[in-house]
């Protein structure tokens, strides 16, 4: 059991899922955990970084918009780029890259299955 998505081939537990969104969050100077829907209260507007729509995502029933997939799948690959080749948050990451951009270019919303 855990998460998959519509379009790729990524997934995660609940918690391995949770553990790489705080390593996205920290590449751009967020702690997940203080994020309100998590354990803290600072809100996510106060971040305006392409990355967010993934981090504030809904671990259930949850999509994103064609064109928010094509703006968080371009973020997502520079803020991994530099992981290691041998870290599965990156493969899994980049099959979410992928499958981002598959459900822009077929126009249809990415979701969380």
């Amino acid at each position: 059991m855990g998460l998959d998505f519509t379009h790729c081939e990524a997934h995660w537990s609940y918690t391995d899922f949770h553990d790489f969104r705080c390593k996205l969050a920290a590449c751009i100077g967020m702690n997940l955990d203080e994020m309100e829907g998590f354990d803290g209260d600072i809100p996510f507007e106060n971040f305006t970084d392409d990355i967010v729509p993934l981090l504030n995502l809904s671990d259930s029933d949850s999509y994103l918009m064609p064109d928010v997939c094509k703006t968080v799948a371009v973020r997502l690959r520079q803020l991994i780029r530099n992981w290691s080749d041998d870290d599965i948050d990156k493969k899994n990451a980049l099959y979410l890259a992928e499958g981002m951009e598959l459900a822009h270019q077929q126009n249809e919303p990415m979701g969380l299955i």
